[in-house]
């Protein structure tokens, strides 16, 4: 597994992450057993960095990556998040999001989080975030609790005018760099690497898109943008190959984003996407599917107050 550098963190994490949403049952029943088991896989083949949050699960994958990780603590980035804690239940003052720090650390076995982040901005109003929520984990950072602040989020533009307005470490953009849309290399992350910060990408199947499945009933995607990725799916099978693995394989061939993170609850799938990890895309068959995609390339979706909007 390759290691990179997380911006100038002094962090080390893997190119591919282990993203832990799945622990909570966020896509479905799990076995939580089993989960704990592709925690432990991963870690032996080498993945460092594991990304939780309070959200998921409504804290219940953070209980099982806590208990998955007793006695691994130390071979791990970890990383989890504050300010999200329900679908519509958000609160970035820090009289919140230091006791609810507190008790991640505690459901994670840990006295400190080496990652942590503001958890999707773009659903409060962006100032008290950078005047009160960002210091008071800035004192958390010096008191040992957290190593490395950042913030995520799905609207590019309010991602960048974070990262102009606070002193951040790194930042956490889900959806905006896969095969169907590559906006984050628009502006976000050439600002990022002249400010020397972290970038991570998480969802590079466009959290279920660009897989041979239906993707959830709640997915905010176009109509559009969810037919033209299952003819790309469609387009896949006829050619022997899983959408899914080219693109997680598409997304982790940029060496500009220090790591991309996939969910990954069962051995089978960490197995598999260690695979797209170690085997490049086939260009020509990445090609055919950026044609189909192409009339849907770059369209997104709202998320959050509209004064955050790209």
């Amino acid at each position: 597994m390759e290691l990179r550098p997380l911006g100038k963190t002094g962090i080390v994490v893997s190119r591919l992450g282990y993203g832990a949403s799945p622990l909570g049952g966020e896509f479905g029943v799990i076995d939580e057993d089993e989960g704990i088991r592709s925690v432990h896989r991963a870690i032996d083949l080498g993945i460092r960095l594991f990304d939780v949050a309070p959200y998921y699960g409504r804290t219940r994958a953070e209980t099982v990556l806590g208990r998955a990780l007793a006695g691994r603590r130390d071979e791990v980035v970890l990383c989890s998040k504050v300010g999200r804690y329900g679908k519509d239940d958000f609160d970035f003052r820090p009289e919140r999001i230091l006791p609810g720090l507190e008790e991640s650390l505690e459901r994670l076995g840990t006295d400190h989080l080496d990652l942590v982040i503001v958890h999707d901005i773009e659903f409060r109003p962006l100032a008290p975030i950078l005047e009160a929520t960002i210091p008071a984990l800035v004192r958390a950072r010096e008191q040992g609790k957290v190593r490395a602040i950042g913030v995520s989020g799905l609207p590019l533009g309010v991602l960048e005018r974070a990262v102009d307005g606070a002193e951040l470490d790194f930042v956490l953009s889900y959806c905006r760099y896969t095969l169907q849309d590559r906006s984050l290399t628009d502006s976000l992350m050439p600002k990022v690497r002249r400010k020397g910060m972290g970038l991570l990408n998480a969802a590079p199947l466009a959290m279920g898109l660009l897989t041979q499945f239906d993707p959830p009933p709640w997915h905010p995607a176009p109509l559009a943008v969810v037919h033209a990725c299952k003819a790309a799916a469609r387009h896949c099978a006829e050619r022997g190959a899983d959408l899914a693995d080219v693109a997680l394989a598409f997304a982790l061939a940029n060496s500009e984003i220090d790591s991309t993170i996939v969910g990954m609850p069962t051995i089978a799938q960490v197995e598999r996407n260690l695979k797209a990890c170690l085997t490049p895309a086939d260009p020509v068959l990445v090609a055919e599917i950026e044609e189909i995609l192409a009339p849907v390339r770059g369209v997104s979706w709202p998320s959050g107050l509209p004064e955050n909007q790209d």
